[in-house]
C-alpha cells in the first residue's frame, strides 16, 4: 500500500462526521499515516476539530448539509462517528461512489437501536433479551406489563446513554417516558427491553479488514444513567463463554459487512451470552485500550479501514475512568493532581470548548491489575476538579 501526504493532490483522506474525544484519536491514528483528515461536528471546536487539517460545522442531520461538504471534499473514507447525522445523506454519497465505513446499510441498521435489534434477534438469530418498540406513553405502559418490571427503556438513536433509563416500579413509567426525550437523536420511539439479571456485561472489540477478524480482550464496564464512567480489560469468563461471544460478534458483523472496528456489546447470565447493542466505530468504554494496547482500538479501526493488518500485543490488565465536569464554564480548566502521571497511568484531556455539569471532559488510564487499576482510576478521577 502506498502512504501519502496531506494537503497534496493524491492525499488519502478521512472524514469523520461527529467529532468528539473518540474521533481525535482516530484521526491523531491517521495523521501518524500521513493521511488527510476532515473533521465534522454540529458544533465548533469539537475535540477532532483541533488536530483535523481541516474542520466544518453543519448540521449533520440536514441531507444537503451533509452531502455538501462530502462532495466538496470528496474523502477517500467517511467515518461517521455519531448517530445524530443524515442516514440518507451517506446512502446518497455511497451511490456516489464514495466509501463509507463500514458502508451505509450498516450505519443505518446499528444506529437505530429497533434495525440493529430486529437483524440480529429475527434475521441472524442471535440470542436477545425480549422487547417491544413503543411510540407513545401508553404502549410504553402495555409494554411494562408484557415484559415486566424492572425494564429497560432507551430511545431508538442516541449515544452516550443520553434519554436511557430503569422503570423499576410504575411509578417510574411517566419519568421514563420523559427522560427518553432528552435523546441525542431520534426518540419518536422507543426501544423497551426484558430486563436480565446479568452477572456482568462486556464490550467485545471486534475488527474487520476485509480479510480477517480479530478480538481484543473483553471489557467490562460501569455505566451511570446509560452513560460509562469505568471500564477495564480483561473481564476473567470462562474461554467457553467468550467463544460463544465471538461466534456472536463475528456472526453479526459478518452479516453488516465492512470494514472498520465494531463496539459489541453483551450481557452474560451464568453460562448464556446475550446480544445487546453494536457501534460501527470506537466505543466509549474502549478508551481502556489506549493504554493496555500496543495499538489502541483507534489505531485498530484505521488499520481496519485501509485494509492493514491487525496484529497487536495486549500489555496487560488496566482500568479507564471518565471525568465528568462538576461546573458549567465557558473557559474549561481542569485541575489534575501531579501523581495522576506516573510511571503507569496518565490522564487525557478531551479540549472540549465549553463544560457543563455532567459532560465527559477527560479519561484517566491505568495499567495494573485489574481492581488495582479500577480503584487507581477512580481515584485519579475523585482528585481532578473542572
Amino acid at each position: 500500500m502506498k502512504f501519502t501526504t496531506p494537503l497534496k493532490s493524491n492525499s488519502t483522506k478521512i472524514m469523520l462526521i461527529g467529532s468528539g474525544e473518540l474521533g481525535k484519536e482516530v484521526v491523531i491514528e491517521a495523521t501518524r499515516l500521513g493521511i488527510e483528515t476532515v473533521a465534522v461536528d454540529s458544533y465548533p471546536q469539537a475535540p477532532a476539530h483541533l488536530v483535523a487539517n481541516r474542520s466544518y460545522v453543519i448540521n449533520m442531520k440536514n441531507k444537503e448539509e451533509l452531502l455538501e461538504v462530502i462532495r466538496r471534499e470528496k474523502p477517500t473514507y467517511i467515518l461517521p462517528e455519531v448517530e445524530a447525522l443524515s442516514i440518507e445523506a451517506l446512502i446518497e454519497a455511497e451511490k456516489e461512489g464514495f466509501c463509507v465505513i463500514p458502508n451505509a446499510d450498516a450505519v443505518k441498521k446499528t444506529m437505530n437501536r429497533k434495525n440493529i435489534r430486529e437483524f440480529a434477534a429475527e434475521k441472524l438469530g442471535l440470542k436477545t433479551s425480549g422487547y417491544v418498540f413503543v411510540k407513545t406513553l401508553e404502549e410504553l405502559q402495555e409494554a411494562t406489563k408484557k415484559l415486566g418490571i424492572p425494564c429497560v427503556v432507551k430511545p431508538v438513536m442516541s449515544s452516550s446513554g443520553h434519554g436511557q433509563s430503569v422503570i423499576r416500579s410504575e411509578a417510574d413509567i411517566q419519568k421514563s417516558w420523559e427522560i427518553a426525550k432528552e435523546a441525542r437523536g431520534d426518540a419518536s420511539e422507543l426501544i423497551v427491553e426484558e430486563f436480565v439479571p446479568f452477572d456482568y456485561e462486556i464490550t467485545l472489540l471486534t475488527v474487520r479488514n476485509g480479510k480477517e477478524t480479530v478480538f481484543c480482550e473483553p471489557i467490562g464496564h460501569i455505566q451511570e444513567n446509560g452513560d460509562y464512567v469505568l471500564s477495564w480489560q480483561p473481564v476473567p469468563m470462562k474461554p467457553e463463554v467468550l467463544a460463544k461471544a465471538q461466534v456472536m460478534a463475528k456472526t453479526v458483523t459478518d452479516g453488516l459487512g465492512g470494514r472498520g472496528l465494531f463496539g459489541v456489546e453483551f450481557f452474560v447470565k451464568d453460562d448464556e451470552v446475550y446480544f445487546s447493542e453494536l457501534s460501527p466505530r470506537p466505543h466509549d468504554t474502549g478508551m481502556v485500550t489506549l493504554i493496555t494496547q500496543s495499538q489502541s482500538e483507534f489505531a485498530l479501526h484505521v488499520r481496519a479501514v485501509l485494509g492493514l493488518p491487525l496484529d497487536f500485543t495486549f500489555y496487560g490488565a488496566g482500568a479507564s475512568g471518565a471525568f465528568k465536569s462538576l461546573s458549567e464554564a465557558h473557559l474549561p480548566a481542569l485541575e489534575i493532581p501531579e501523581s495522576a502521571f506516573s510511571k503507569n497511568s496518565f490522564v487525557r484531556v478531551f479540549g472540549k470548548p465549553i463544560s457543563h455539569v455532567g459532560r465527559r471532559m477527560a479519561v484517566a488510564l491505568v495499567l495494573d491489575e485489574v481492581e488495582a487499576a479500577k480503584k487507581r482510576a477512580k481515584e485519579i478521577v475523585g482528585a481532578m476538579v473542572g
